[in-house]
């Protein structure tokens, strides 16, 4: 083999093994959420809109 045919067969080699490894760690993200969503409390339901202190802040800013 060439020099030239051994670096392509390497870089082919690393982006598989890239394309494998994101692979896993997006299954292994989404496997982590949700566990943590099976894990946990249930939140009350809003009712509505709730005024906050930023939206308060920013409607002094906006002068409404």
């Amino acid at each position: 083999m060439s020099k030239k045919e051994e670096i392509k067969l390497g870089r082919r080699d690393f982006f598989k093994k890239a394309g494998l490894g994101a692979g896993a760690a997006a299954v292994a993200v989404t496997a982590s959420q949700a566990g943590a969503v099976e894990t946990a409390a249930p939140q009350k339901k809003s009712a509505g809109y709730t005024e906050t202190d930023h939206v308060r802040t920013f409607y002094d800013l906006a002068r409404f």
